[in-house]
């Protein structure tokens, strides 16, 4: 299972990083959202696919499942939510503006 989610992870990096490689801003703002999808699934690996009960002393299992990962993706998670709809409103504005979304044409000329 581990190598499958390695595998998931680097196809997520890699099309991310194509995608920010592109000329329209909707496109590198869906490849930001691309990693950070890979990033959250690269923590959940690294921290071992491990099943268990939750960690309630009363239970009195043998394995306990370590809940500081699940922790840190939920906070990551809202993180980049956030980040994601602040880029989408900034996109949005940028091409009621100028007309385009095409990182180019919106790059300017040397002697502006």
């Amino acid at each position: 299972m581990e190598i499958l989610m390695s595998i998931t992870v680097g196809v997520l990096f890699t099309v991310g990083t194509y995608m920010i490689l592109t000329k329209s801003m909707l496109r590198v703002i869906i490849g930001l959202i691309l990693l950070s999808h890979g990033a959250h699934l690269l923590l959940l690996t690294m921290a071992g696919l491990q099943r268990g009960t939750p960690p309630l002393l009363s239970l009195g299992s043998e394995a306990y499942a370590d809940p500081l990962p699940q922790a840190l993706i939920l906070t990551a998670i809202v993180i980049s939510f956030g980040v994601t709809s602040f880029l989408l409103v900034l996109a949005y504005r940028t091409y009621k503006e100028h007309k385009t979304d095409d990182l180019d044409q919106l790059r300017g000329s040397a002697d502006e």
